[in-house]
C-alpha cells in the first residue's frame, strides 16, 4: 500500500524525528502533547481563531468536545517555528491526540467525514437525520449542467459560523445524501444539523449572478461599519464597545480612542456584555477583526459589526493624528 503523502507518519513518535529544537523548547512541547490528549497548535485560540483554517478545525473539535488544549503560535515565535519542526509537517494548525501527531485542516477534515477521528477521540458516532433542502428550478438548472460535464458528487457545507460552500468533492463514510429537484448533495454530519429547510436558489441581477442560499436556522450575520458612521456613532454618544484585536505591539504603534484590547481582560470586557450589545471590532485592515467578529456572533452576539477597512481606513478618514504602518 502506498502512503498517503499528506498525512503524517502514525508508527513514530515526534520525538524520534530528526529535528532542530533547543533541548528546553522539545521538553516544553513533549509536554504540552503528553499532558494533554487533544491539544491544537493553531493561530489564535478556541474563541476567537486567527485564521481560516485554526476556525475550521475548532469547529470540528467543538462538535465533538467540551473541552480540548490549544497554543496560540502567534504568541510565540519560537512556538510557532519549532512545532513544524517537532512534528515534520510546515502548516499550522496541527492537531495532536493521545500524544500522536494527526495531521492538519485537511485531514483532520477527512478524518471527521470517514469517522477515523471519532474513533481516535474514544467517541461514538452520532445518528443525524438527513435534512430537508429545497433546490429551486434555477438552481437545479446550473448543478444538472456542472454535473453533466463530469463534476462530482456535488457536497453542501455549512460551518458553524454559517458559513456555506458548495463544491465537487469525495464522498467520505459518514456523509448524507439528500435530493432535491433531480440533484443530490452529500453533506457532513455537522453540516446536516445545520442545514434543516435551507433553500437553495440562483439568482441574476444587475449586481451580477449567483447562489443565494436562505438558512431559518442561520444565527445574526457581522455587518460592516464605515470609519465615518462610527465616528457618527461615538459623536452622538451611542453606546457602543469598540475591541482592537491587533497584537500589543501594533496598539503601540496606532490606536483609536476608547478602543480596548481583546486581550484576556478585554474578552471578560465582552463576557459581561448583553447579547444584544452593540459591539464593533477593528483590526489593521479588517480581516482579523471580521472572523473575531463571526465567532462572537456564534456565541449569540446579535449586533456585531466589523470596521471597514480597519484602522488605516480610520486614518485615511476620521483622525489623520493616527499612525499609518
Amino acid at each position: 500500500m502506498v502512503p498517503d503523502p499528506r498525512r503524517p507518519c502514525r508508527f513514530a513518535h515526534p520525538s524520534e524525528v530528526s529535528m532542530s529544537l533547543s533541548d528546553a523548547l522539545r521538553s516544553e512541547l513533549d509536554g504540552l502533547v503528553k499532558d494533554n490528549q487533544v491539544v491544537l497548535f493553531m493561530k489564535g485560540n478556541r474563541r476567537f481563531p486567527r485564521c481560516g483554517f485554526s476556525a475550521t478545525v475548532v469547529g470540528i473539535l467543538d462538535e465533538l468536545l467540551e473541552d480540548y488544549r490549544t497554543v496560540d503560535v502567534l504568541d510565540r515565535q519560537d512556538v510557532r517555528e519549532g512545532v513544524k519542526a517537532y512534528s515534520d509537517w510546515p502548516t499550522i494548525p496541527q492537531l495532536y491526540i493521545g500524544g500522536e501527531f494527526q495531521g492538519g485542516c485537511d485531514i483532520v477534515r477527512e478524518m471527521a467525514g470517514s469517522g477515523e477521528l471519532h474513533k481516535a477521540l474514544g467517541i461514538e458516532i452520532e445518528d443525524v437525520a438527513a435534512p430537508n433542502i429545497t433546490i429551486t428550478d434555477s438552481a437545479a438548472a446550473v448543478f444538472k449542467a456542472a454535473l453533466a460535464d463530469g463534476g462530482g458528487p456535488l457536497r453542501f457545507r455549512v460551518s458553524a459560523r454559517f458559513q456555506y460552500d458548495l463544491a465537487f468533492d469525495q464522498e467520505g463514510g459518514l456523509d448524507l445524501e439528500v435530493e432535491s429537484n433531480g440533484v443530490t448533495l452529500i453533506l457532513d454530519r455537522s453540516s446536516a444539523k445545520r442545514a434543516e429547510g435551507t433553500v437553495i436558489d440562483y439568482e441574476k441581477s444587475a449586481m451580477g449572478e449567483g447562489f443565494r442560499i436562505s438558512n431559518p436556522g442561520e444565527p445574526a450575520k457581522v455587518r460592516q461599519v464605515s470609519p465615518t458612521a462610527l465616528k457618527g456613532w461615538l459623536d452622538e454618544g451611542k453606546d457602543v464597545a469598540l475591541f482592537d484585536v491587533r497584537t500589543a505591539e501594533e496598539r503601540a504603534i496606532a490606536a483609536i480612542a476608547g478602543a480596548v484590547h481583546l486581550d484576556e481582560a478585554g474578552r471578560s470586557t465582552l463576557a459581561g456584555l448583553a447579547k444584544d450589545a452593540v459591539i464593533v471590532l477593528h483590526c489593521h485592515h479588517g480581516m482579523r477583526s471580521q472572523q473575531a467578529a463571526e465567532q462572537i456572533v456564534a456565541e449569540g452576539y446579535r449586533n456585531v459589526f466589523n470596521l471597514s477597512g480597519g484602522i488605516d481606513a480610520w486614518s485615511q478618514t476620521v483622525d489623520s493624528g493616527v499612525a499609518r504602518y
